[in-house]
């Protein structure tokens, strides 16, 4: 499997979004950019605040978009082609209504799920095949809310949760790195199982 050459984190660009839950990957990707000690700075040709971390040989990119969600994929796109880096080595920190709040999965593939950054990524590259990783933020329970609460911070306890995904996410990035992704996912997805048998 591929080694993950592109981190992506999505989200909203400007002060008012900075705590809503659409900007989980946003949360994600600043959480790893300072445990690598690496500041992100804009970068105009990738629409976006990127920074490059890692050793020789195990060099990867982060970013962060700045063209509203809607247009993310403007900048993925870019770095990638600028980069040379296929869809499967990049990885994808998005929210996820589907997934309750604690919740990370990684998988490969798939549709957009009505996630207007993953819809415009995958316009961009022609293929929906990079990876994901989706931290769960729960859903209101009524699609027409749906706008409303991605574009709210979540409750305490819901933000709690949330950071500890966050961390769990972060926890697989060896793995990642390495290409080993079918033992980030074993290692992600049997906590998560365990976690959910617990009475």
């Amino acid at each position: 499997m591929s080694a993950i050459r592109l981190i992506v984190g999505l989200g909203n660009p400007g002060r008012e979004y900075e705590t809503t839950r659409h900007n989980a990957g946003f949360w994600w990707v600043d959480k790893l950019a300072a445990g690598k000690g690496v500041a992100l700075a804009a970068e105009k040709k990738f629409h976006g605040l990127a920074a490059r971390s890692g050793a020789a040989g195990k060099e990867f990119w982060l970013l962060e978009p700045q063209t509203f969600m809607n247009r993310s994929g403007q900048g993925v796109a870019a770095l990638a082609h600028f980069y040379k880096i296929a869809p499967e080595e990049i990885l994808v920190a998005h929210d996820e209504l589907d997934l309750p709040p604690g919740t990370v999965r990684l998988k490969q593939g798939g549709g957009h799920g009505g996630h207007n950054g993953l819809k415009d990524i995958i316009a961009h590259l022609g293929t929906p095949n990079f990876w994901r990783l989706r931290l769960g933020i729960g859903h209101p329970g009524n699609r027409e809310e749906v706008v409303n609460y991605v574009l709210n911070a979540p409750r305490r306890e819901e933000q709690e949760l949330i950071e500890t995904a966050l961390e769990k996410g972060l926890s697989v990035l060896p793995q990642l790195l390495a290409g080993d992704i079918q033992a980030a996912m074993l290692k992600l997805h049997t906590n998560e199982a365990k976690k959910d048998k617990q009475p």
